[in-house]
């Protein structure tokens, strides 16, 4: 690694990149992790899981999409929500027998229907019981398998947020969690205006030599390398700006290395992901249901397309594997330069 990037361990796992793909609900299935894990990411995170969803959930199908792990995949991880701390150190327990490295606890989940269940982002107005939780986890999972924890910046803007929030970011170290990944905006913010950096800097002072991995408006290679280099923290992880641009880890490790930032996949780089994106996604899910699940990922794949919209249009019609593969080869058949995605 670059001596200008800080060396992120989080407990006994080195990773050899600080740069990690973030846990989102419904996208970092297992073919989008193993995607992004080819092309540079550090680390991986699951989609957020329940805890009694994984409780549930011992074979078959289900087991099967949401827990599988392979030799490839490491080291990934998986993020864990619930209310009751019990039920989250059990279901903890079946994550790492699952074959995860490590369990990250969510503390930041905007979504509303999430929040009203005293789940995710809630927990942020409850310290207690959210050091409840971490310490029944970090009880229950073997000492060697590392305890993180995902936290906004507060519910909203309050000091009585802020004092929560520092409130659990002490308490859950004293506890023995091997990082905090923090995103810059509250839980009342959900997705809207912009994340602030500004506190993540703060927070890392706070912080010391605790790890600290930062999140939030992460859509370029150099965003990546700029909130390390702007805020100080030990890592970040890239949501929304990896979903459909699996090559922002690539991009991202050159900037790091002092070389010229590549330029965009060109369509044959992009064609040969998609379709391995694709068999991956059929091999779990089955042909039945692939193509109508993958339509989404093709979406945000267009955007790199130079025909943008119409690739994208393309891509919501789809309902069968003839029609994807039919779309490969129609719009990705000349080998032209790609293009980097719209800002958000």
């Amino acid at each position: 690694m670059p001596p200008s990037l800080p060396q992120l361990r989080l407990g006994p796992i080195a990773i050899d990149f600080p740069v990690v793909l973030a846990a989102m609900s419904g996208y970092t299935d297992w073919p989008t992790r193993r995607i992004a894990r080819r092309l540079g990411a550090g680390l991986t995170i699951s989609e957020v899981l329940l805890d009694r969803f994984v409780l549930s959930v011992s074979k078959g199908k289900k087991a099967k999409r949401y827990l599988r792990v392979t030799e490839e995949d490491h080291p990934v991880g998986a993020q864990l929500m619930g209310s009751e701390p019990e039920e989250v150190a059990r279901a903890a327990v079946k994550l790492v027998e699952a074959g995860f490295d490590l369990v990250d606890v969510n503390f930041g989940c905007p979504v509303k229907k999430v929040v009203s269940k005293c789940r995710g982002g809630h927990l942020l107005t409850d310290p207690d019981r959210a050091l409840e939780i971490v310490a029944r986890v970090r009880e229950a999972v073997p000492p060697e398998i590392p305890v993180t924890v995902k936290m906004r910046r507060g519910m909203d803007e309050g000091d009585s947020s802020r004092e929560s929030f520092f409130t659990i970011f002490d308490g859950v170290f004293r506890l023995g969690v091997a990082a905090v990944t923090v995103h810059g905006r509250t839980v009342r913010q959900r997705y809207e205006g912009r994340s602030s950096w500004a506190f993540l800097e703060e927070v890392k002072r706070h912080a010391g030599e605790r790890p600290v991995l930062g999140s939030g408006d992460l859509f370029t290679a150099g965003d990546c390398l700029d909130m390390i280099a702007r805020t100080g923290v030990d890592g970040v992880t890239v949501a929304r700006g990896a979903i459909g641009n699996p090559w922002i880890f690539r991009q991202a490790r050159a900037l790091a290395a002092g070389r010229a930032l590549p330029g965009p996949p060109s369509l044959f780089e992009q064609r040969d992901v998609i379709a391995e994106h694709y068999r991956l996604a059929e091999e779990i899910y089955g042909p039945a249901r692939c193509s109508t699940l993958m339509r989404k990922y093709g979406i945000k794949y267009s955007r790199l397309h130079p025909q943008a919209e119409r690739v994208r249009d393309a891509f919501v019609v789809v309902r069968s594997r003839a029609q994807w593969h039919q779309l490969l080869d129609r719009w990705y058949a000349d080998d032209l330069p790609g293009r980097r995605p719209e800002l958000p």
